[in-house]
């Protein structure tokens, strides 16, 4: 992943342990004198531990390594039940909000809500098993982004429709849902364990941008309701129809790059994501009977579709260290800054709605 090399001895039995490495892949070369060298892939996951056998053949003189293809690893010394993510998996499955958390449905058992639209109902929040997103608990390299002020669930997610993380700085993800170690504090149906991705010894990056406007949108449900009522109107009165199509724009934007500070020693790694969303909510404020002084004011004047306007920008840096084969050290920094004005809609004027602000940031050693 990075360059750095990392080398033991087997014990007298011939078995070996390579502790503390980073969820990557990596090369295994194996080495005897009077024996010809194996080299073998090994993809380390999350939270896992990898059990990698070989088998050297007699050799006179030491030839050119042998590569051997094998099957993934099966984890045997765990009674957790759990779902690892992959960085394939998150580079390349379609999601249409580019939030991580989507793909923790390819755990069985676990459900992810879908993003309100306008009504104000709820957010996106992952859940496992019966019970609710207050009984589960998000790590990102071991720190808890447990929301413990306003009713559980991720910090922030449970009350926004933006992303609690960039998903190009995730490495990779693993989704326990049974028999979590007590490590794991604030949870009781299923933990989500991440960690972000990391520069190595060349300069690599990516770059999106995606763009959507309501004329790729259908109409809902009401929408079409409402369309059907005017178009009504329009006929009957021989005028055009006085049904309009509701605001929506979003435009879903990042970049990340990672590479050496200094060849096999320092590395970085950083990412930005952008989420900006115009999206409209209906008011429909329906005059209240039995008050004489509501009768002179206008009502009406402050119905119709109003753009509910959201805006997230996404920032992650990261620096590592290697201080020799058996130690590293790692420094990251994440901030989510966003706004949103929003619980407006229905018997509920744009001119009560709330402007919402979110600034947290995460700084890890």
């Amino acid at each position: 992943m990075t360059g750095v090399q990392r080398s033991t001895t087997t014990r007298s039995d011939g078995s070996y342990v390579l502790p503390g490495l980073a969820p990557a892949t990596y090369e295994l070369s194996v080495r005897k004198i009077g024996f010809t060298p194996l080299q073998r892939e090994v993809t380390v996951q999350i939270g896992a531990t990898q059990i990698v056998q070989f088998t050297l053949q007699a050799g006179a003189v030491e030839l050119q390594a042998v590569s051997v293809e094998a099957v993934p690893a099966v984890e045997m010394r765990t009674s957790e039940i759990a779902t690892n993510v992959s960085q394939q998996q998150i580079q390349q499955l379609p999601s249409n909000s580019r939030n991580f958390l989507d793909l923790a449905v390819l755990a069985p058992g676990v459900t992810v809500t879908e993003d309100r639209i306008n009504s104000g109902a709820g957010f996106r929040t992952f859940s496992a098993g019966t019970q609710g997103a207050n009984s589960v608990n998000l790590f990102i390299e071991g720190a808890s982004l447990k929301n413990d002020l306003t009713g559980g669930g991720v910090a922030g997610q449970d009350a926004s429709r933006g992303n609690p993380f960039p998903r190009n700085a995730i490495q990779e993800y693993r989704v326990v849902t049974q028999n979590f170690k007590a490590e794991y504090q604030k949870a009781s149906s299923a933990i989500i364990t991440a960690t972000t991705r990391s520069g190595g010894n060349q300069w690599s990056g990516n770059a999106f941008v995606g763009y959507q406007n309501k004329g790729l949108l259908a109409l809902d449900t009401f929408q079409i309701k409402d369309k059907h009522v005017a178009d009504s109107i329009g006929q009957a009165t021989n005028k055009p129809s006085t049904f309009q199509k509701p605001d929506y724009s979003r435009v879903l934007s990042g970049l990340a790059a990672g590479g050496p500070l200094i060849r096999n020693r320092l590395f970085f790694f950083g990412s930005y994501e952008g989420n900006y969303q115009n999206r409209a909510n209906q008011v429909n404020i329906t005059p209240p009977i039995g008050f004489a002084a509501l009768d002179t004011v206008n009502l009406a004047q402050f119905n119709g579709h109003i753009t509910s306007p959201f805006r997230e920008t996404l920032l992650f840096g990261k620096l590592n260290y290697s201080l020799g084969q058996h130690s590293s050290l790692e420094a990251s920094y994440n901030n989510r800054h966003e706004t949103d004005v929003r619980d407006f809609g229905g018997q509920v004027a744009a001119q009560a709605a709330v402007n919402y602000l979110q600034d947290i940031g995460l700084g890890i050693v």
